[in-house]
């Protein structure tokens, strides 16, 4: 029988190190200690029972914001023959970009393939806005006639500098041997006016949401009035199959204009999606080294430990020592008191005493 310390341990090297089980095995038995791989995915299991209180209070916290950050990241599913692309979506609070007072938390789900069902049903009670990449698939979380009502659209301007930044990539052509001078032009001076804009977020990020908003109205609005209407004479001299017109298009097809501008109606929303970029990147991390999820069974239970591991890194908390103290001490905590043991709210036992 393996103790909390190991059980923790464990738990962290495969989600929060990204070391699978069958290596952690193999390092085991170097040491000495002979242990079966069903063992330790049972210990992982039985874990995650254990911690559902902590789990389900962490996603009633995400899902109650009335802004939130979406995104999703492919993950190889073990299957007959091979393996198939399935999903890891996240739903990201994070309100400190305005000073709001909430804790950040990360909440994840596991799929097998990318359909809208998916953020349909994450989010079927979701009214407020949702920050996101322009993924055709959370259309209809904004649909008027959607029941409890739309969500807004706030688009994300990392991904539309993106798309023009790649045109405009002199470094980028040299490390491919192209010339140094085979840039876009027009490409290059839309990153530098959309860097402008960047540039005054940086100066407001953290601020309340009332004195972002009055800054972007006063600072950003002309920058932005400015570059549409730049962009749209710009496209008007290309071919649709232009690069550039392809890149100006991302930002102007059908309603995207509006969720782009999103930022300059309310002070909460970001101008980029990127704190839930920053949630999935342990992911993008981890497929080099864990290489498939071997069940669905796996996937949710990666989803449901990346929710707790991400969401106390974005508190600055250890995650191995708050998952050892939490399961030592739930048994014994009443329900009314389980959210003493969230990451925002935790201190060490051996702190607790003390005090």
């Amino acid at each position: 029988m393996a103790g909390l310390g190991p059980t923790c341990l464990i738990l962290f090297e495969k989600f929060g190190q990204h070391q699978p089980l069958n290596r952690q095995v193999e390092r085991y038995a170097k040491e000495g200690v002979e242990v079966s791989l069903s063992t330790l995915a049972d210990q992982v299991g039985a874990c995650t029972v254990a911690l559902e209180p902590i789990h389900a209070l962490i996603r009633a916290h995400v899902l109650a914001v009335e802004r939130l950050h979406g995104d999703d990241t492919t993950v190889p599913l073990l299957a007959r023959g091979g393996t198939k692309t399935a999903r890891l979506w996240t739903y990201v609070r994070d309100d400190r970009p305005f000073a709001g007072g909430a804790p950040p938390a990360a909440l994840f789900y596991f799929s097998r393939d990318r359909e809208m069902a998916h953020p349909n049903r994450h989010l079927a009670g979701q009214r407020g806005i949702l920050q996101a990449d322009a993924y055709g698939g959370y259309n209809d979380l904004y649909r008027g006639d959607r029941d409890p009502g739309p969500a807004g659209s706030a688009l994300c301007w990392s991904h539309a500098r993106r798309k023009f930044f790649e045109l405009a990539d002199i470094k980028g052509n040299v490390r491919k041997g192209k010339s140094a001078y085979d840039i876009s032009p027009v490409a290059l001076e839309a990153v530098a006016r959309i860097d402008a804009i960047f540039d005054i977020e940086r100066q407001i990020n953290g601020l309340d949401a009332t004195f972002r908003l009055e800054a972007r109205h006063r600072l950003s609005c002309p920058l932005v009035e400015a570059l549409h209407a730049w962009l749209c004479a710009e496209q008007g001299t290309m071919s649709k199959h232009n690069p550039v017109a392809k890149a100006i298009n991302y930002m102007f097809k059908k309603d995207r204009w509006e969720a782009f501008t999103r930022f300059l109606e309310d002070g909460r929303v970001c101008l980029t999606n990127n704190a839930a970029e920053r949630a999935l990147r342990g992911v993008a991390l981890g497929r080099k080294s864990w290489l498939f999820a071997g069940s669905e069974r796996g996937g949710d239970r990666a989803a449901f430990m990346y929710s707790l591991i991400v969401t106390a890194k974005m508190n600055d908390v250890d995650p191995q020592a708050w998952l050892g103290d939490v399961l030592a001490r739930l048994p014994g905590t009443t329900a009314s008191r389980v959210p003493d043991l969230l990451p925002w709210n935790w201190s060490p036992t051996r702190q607790r005493i003390a005090a």
